[in-house]
């Protein structure tokens, strides 16, 4: 089961979901300075969000390379509708993805698949997780 990721660990996602796969000296040449972090920070950070089930890790021709565990709408779907029901006590599904317009993170086919997600509601697995956290 995953948690929700804090606001450092969210920095390695948006990074991993740009490149879909990164080393540690990839994650932390791409965040590290912009975080504050040493490199064994940056590698510290990745091994407890894969312990958490944030990010999987693989080997490569000997390098261990690390991906996101969940896809980045999937993830951003979770936290809006942990969000919307914990903090504004509303019903998720009533929020719309355009909201998230001027989003840089998402493109139209991403915002469109977040509002499908959303109206959907949560799958039984989605439901676990928010109700872990």
């Amino acid at each position: 089961m995953t948690t929700e990721p804090n606001p450092s660990e969210l920095e390695v996602l948006k990074a991993l979901w740009s490149s879909k796969r990164l080393s540690a000296r990839e994650l932390h040449d791409r965040i590290g300075d912009a975080q504050g972090w040493s490199y064994s920070t940056t590698r510290t950070v990745v091994q407890r969000m894969v312990d958490k089930g944030l990010v999987t890790k693989d080997s490569v021709h000997g390098l261990s390379v690390f991906a996101a565990a969940d896809r980045k709408v999937d993830l951003i779907s979770r936290l809006v509708r942990s969000f919307t029901a914990r903090v504004l006590e509303a019903d998720p599904s009533a929020l719309p993805a355009s909201a998230f317009a001027g989003s840089r993170l998402l493109d139209d086919a991403e915002r469109a698949e977040l509002d499908a997600l959303l109206k959907a509601g949560p799958s039984s697995g989605d439901t676990d997780k928010e109700a872990g956290q």
